[in-house]
C-alpha cells in the first residue's frame, strides 16, 4: 500500500511536467523514449526502514546526442573540500546543516524536445496512441543532472552566492560568511551565522520541496559525529554492507591490508573465476578509501589488474575486507586547528611495479593535525632514477598545494605560514633550491621548473625529514605490522566514539 500511494504522488508530478492532453500523436519521424517504475526502500543510517519510495524514470540510453540533449555534466563538492569545510566547521565552532532536495531533477528544465511514451498503467484508454511531451525534466533523461544544477545555481546566484572557482560546487554568500557544499540533491550549509543559516533554509523551502535534516549526521554515506572535542567521519554502515554482500563479515581480522612480503604483478597464479566479483568489490573499496587513507595503497595496486585477475588478486582483495572487519569503526577524526599551517609529506617507491617498472607516488597533507587529502597513484612514465621519482610525486604534491591555497584565499583564510613539503631524498631537496639540469634531470625539467619558481615565490617550502619519519610511505608501499601501525597514529584516524 505505501509502495502504490508512493506511486500514485510520482505520477501526479508527472502529470504536471507534460501536456495534460496528450495532443502528439505518434509519427514516424518521431523518437518517443520509454518508460518505467523504480521502486527502492529507503534505509535509516542505523539500517532501520524510513520509507518505501517509487518513482517513474525514463529510458535515457534512447536518446540521441545533441538532438534530445547535450549537456549532461553536473560538478559535485570534492571530497577534499568536504574535509577542509568539517576542519574549519571545528575549528571554529560552526554550525553545519544539511538538507535533502525532494526530487530535485523535476525542477530541471530541459529546452530539448523530448517525447516519452505514457507511464505504465496510466495509459490514456481514449487516447493509447498519443504520447507525452515533457516540459521539465525526468529521472533518467541524460540532461537531468545538468538541468537541476542550472535551476540550483540561478536560485543561489539571486540570493547573493558566487561560485567557487577550485571548487565549482562549493558557494560562498557575497556579503556574509555563509558556505554551501552541494552534491547533487544533498546540500550543507554552515558558516558564522546560525540565524542566516536558517533563514537561508527558510528561502530554499520557498522554492524548493526538501527535507531539513537538521545538524549532519548522515551524508554521502557518511556518518558524521560531533562531540565536543572534534567531529567523527566513518563509513560503518556501508563497511558493514560490504562485508555482508561479500560474505566476510564472519571472516577473521587481519593487522594490516596488505602483506609486507607480497610482490603482485599480472600473472600471479591462475584466473580468478569471476571477475565481475573481484571489479564490483574493488569498486566498492574506492568509495571507502575517502574516509579510509589506510587502504588507499591496497586499493590502488588491486586495481591495476581488474582486466585479468587472478586468485591470488581475490585473496589479497579479501585480505583488505578482512583488515576492515576488524577497523569497521575506524574514520578520520578533526579536531581544532590550533594552527592554520599546510604540511604536506610526500614520497615514492621507486620501480615498484614488476610488470611495467614504474613508480608509485604517495602524498598526504595535513591541516594542523586534520588530514584533508591523500594520494596513492603509479607514476605515468619510467624513470631512471630514485630522485626522478621523488621529484614527480614532489610536483604532484606541489599542484595539491597550490589549489588549497587558491581554496582558502577565496574562504578568506589566512594560513599562517608557508606551506612545507617533507621529502626524504636529499638530492630532491637539493633540485628544487638549485636546478642544474643535465642529462639525468632533463626530462623532469618541467616540473623541476615549477617547484623550484613556488619556492622562490614562498608559496612552499621543501624540506627533508628522516625516512622513519615519513608518513606517506603508508601511500607506496605494503609495510610491517609495527611500521604500519605507528604511521597509522600519525594520520589522525581513530575509533568512532562509543564503538571502542
Amino acid at each position: 500500500m505505501q509502495q502504490k500511494s508512493q506511486a500514485t504522488s510520482i505520477v501526479l508530478q508527472f502529470i504536471a511536467l507534460v501536456d495534460r492532453q496528450f495532443p502528439y500523436t505518434t509519427r514516424p519521424s518521431m523518437n518517443v523514449i520509454d518508460r518505467k517504475w523504480i521502486f527502492r526502500v529507503k534505509y535509516n543510517s542505523d539500517g532501520t526502514i524510513q520509507r518505501y519510495k517509487a518513482r517513474l524514470v525514463a529510458k535515457g540510453f534512447q536518446q540521441y546526442a545533441g538532438v534530445e540533449f547535450t549537456d549532461t555534466f553536473n560538478p559535485v563538492i570534492k571530497a577534499s573540500t568536504i574535509r577542509v569545510i568539517f576542519t574549519l566547521v571545528v575549528t571554529y565552532n560552526w554550525e553545519i546543516r544539511q538538507i535533502d532536495f525532494n526530487n530535485a531533477f523535476l525542477n530541471g528544465e530541459i529546452a530539448e524536445i523530448v517525447y516519452l511514451s505514457q507511464p505504465a498503467g496510466f495509459v490514456s484508454t481514449s487516447h493509447p496512441q498519443h504520447v507525452c511531451k515533457l516540459q521539465k525534466a525526468l529521472y533518467g533523461l541524460k540532461q537531468a543532472p545538468r538541468a537541476w544544477f542550472h535551476k540550483l545555481k540561478e536560485a543561489l546566484r539571486t540570493w547573493g552566492f558566487i561560485s567557487s572557482t577550485s571548487d565549482t560546487s562549493l558557494y560562498k554568500h557575497n556579503d556574509n560568511f555563509l558556505l554551501l557544499l552541494v552534491y547533487v540533491d544533498d546540500l550543507l550549509i554552515t558558516g558564522n551565522n546560525a540565524p542566516l543559516i536558517q533563514t537561508l533554509i527558510q528561502d530554499l523551502q520557498n522554492r524548493f520541496a526538501l527535507k531539513d535534516l537538521g545538524l549532519v549526521k548522515d551524508f554521502l554515506g557518511f556518518e558524521a559525529l560531533r562531540t565536543t572535542i572534534g567531529l567523527h567521519l566513518t563509513q560503518s554502515k556501508y563497511t558493514t554492507d560490504l562485508l555482508i554482500k561479500t560474505k566476510m563479515h564472519s571472516a577473521k581480522p587481519v593487522p594490516t591490508p596488505m602483506s609486507a612480503t607480497l610482490k603482485l604483478h599480472v600473472a600471479s597464479g591462475p584466473a580468478f573465476s569471476d571477475p565481475t566479483l573481484y571489479r564490483s568489490t574493488i569498486g566498492a573499496l574506492q568509495y571507502l578509501t575517502y574516509t579510509r587513507p589506510d587502504i588507499a595503497f591496497a586499493i590502488n595496486k588491486l586495481s591495476q589488474y581488474l582486466q585479468k585477475p587472478t586468485e591470488l588478486h581475490w585473496t589479497t582483495c579479501k585480505r583488505i575486507l578482512r583488515y576492515l572487519k576488524g577497523t569497521v569503526h575506524r574514520g578520520l577524526h578533526f579536531t581544532s586547528a590550533s594552527s592554520l599551517h599546510l604540511q604536506v609529506y610526500t614520497d615514492a617507491d621507486w620501480a615498484s611495479s614488476i610488470d611495467d617498472r614504474r613508480s608509485i607516488t604517495g602524498y598526504c597533507v595535513f591541516l594542523g593535525t586534520n588530514l584533508l587529502t591523500w594520494s596513492s597513484r603509479k607514476q605515468s612514465v619510467v624513470v631512471r632514477s630514485s630522485t626522478k621519482a621523488e621529484y614527480r610525486a614532489l610536483a604532484h604534491a606541489s599542484t595539491e598545494v597550490a589549489w588549497l591555497r587558491s581554496l582558502f584565499s577565496e574562504l578568506g583564510i589566512s594560513l599562517i605560514n608557508t606551506p612545507v613539503i617533507w621529502c626524504d631524498n636529499q638530492g630532491v631537496g637539493a633540485l628544487a633550491a638549485n636546478p642544474v639540469f643535465h642529462s639525468r634531470t632533463k626530462h623532469i625539467e618541467v616540473d623541476v621548473h615549477y617547484v623550484h619558481e613556488q619556492v622562490l615565490d614562498q608559496k612552499l617550502v621543501v624540506s627533508c625529514v628522516p625516512s622513519t619519519e615519513q608518513v606517506a610511505d603508508l601511500f607506496t608501499k605494503p609495510l610491517s605490522i609495527p611500521r604500519f601501525q605507528y604511521l597509522l597514529t600519525k594520520l589522525n584516524l581513530a575509533v568512532s566514539p562509543g564503538c571502542a
